[in-house]
């Protein structure tokens, strides 16, 4: 006779609804419970025995399945665009989604993705805030030339954010400058230069990673991969034993 018990779980980001499924279907508990490494604990002291765990994965997702994890329970995490394809229904609200999701697993439905190791995720986090700090560069580097273009100040694109052409822009075209620029391009380059350290001294430590830098060094080898794209490879893959075979890499 199967004694496991189901457990659906709906995350948000003050407050988890769980519903706890008996084999035959019924419900033997349904809770709404606070977002926190506490409520959980208490929640899970409370649960019957044994029980298996579901959830979709959201951006809350990560930190309750490695608490739960931590305390040596079985969770599975469900891919969001399956959920939705398969629990898609006009009635819907944070109790009917933790009853489906607990039905999903109780007749072995759900669509389970994975969950890449923690260690992996919290380098994962370095490298994706890294990616994020290039993107506001860029975007600051845009702010540049947009204040030159609608001031009509000339400048060299090529080189305008050299730090020496920079200075040199600004000392020659003062003149011709709106009172506001010089101040507004001063600050501009300023967040360039801090956003651009930040993102080396991340860069750095990562390739530095003792868990990561065997695995980039040879990914590195390959004709056209560079220490970014291998860190990416390697953290955005993770293992890459998880895939059966080929077609599925």
């Amino acid at each position: 006779m199967n004694s496991m018990h189901d457990v659906g779980l709906d995350i948000h980001k003050k407050s988890i609804s769980s519903c706890v499924r008996q084999a035959d279907g019924s419900i033997v508990q349904e809770s709404t419970i606070a977002a926190s490494h506490q409520a959980l604990d208490r929640w899970m002291d409370q649960l019957p025995q044994p029980w298996l765990a579901g959830m979709e994965a959201t951006l809350f997702t990560g930190w309750i399945y490695d608490h739960l994890n931590s305390r040596g329970a079985m969770v599975k995490v469900g891919h969001p665009a399956m959920l939705e394809a398969i629990v898609a229904g006009k009635k819907k609200n944070d109790r009917v989604d933790a009853r489906k999701i607990s039905n999903l697993l109780r007749c072995d439905y759900f669509p389970e993705c994975h969950m890449a190791p923690r260690e992996i995720r919290d380098r994962r986090r370095v490298l994706r805030y890294r990616n994020f700090l290039v993107r506001q560069a860029v975007r600051m580097k845009n702010k540049v030339s947009g204040l030159l273009m609608e001031t009509g100040i000339p400048y060299n694109q090529q080189k305008v954010h050299s730090k020496k052409y920079f200075a040199e822009l600004l000392r020659e075209q003062r003149q011709e400058m709106p009172q506001s620029l010089p101040q507004l391009l001063q600050l501009s380059r300023s967040t360039i230069e801090t956003i651009s350290g930040m993102e080396r001294q991340l860069l750095q430590a990562l390739e530095q990673d003792e868990l990561l830098a065997a695995r980039v060094e040879r990914l590195a080898t390959i004709p056209g991969v560079g220490r970014v794209v291998a860190l990416t490879w390697a953290l955005e893959m993770g293992d890459i034993g998880r895939f059966s075979s080929v077609k599925k890499r």
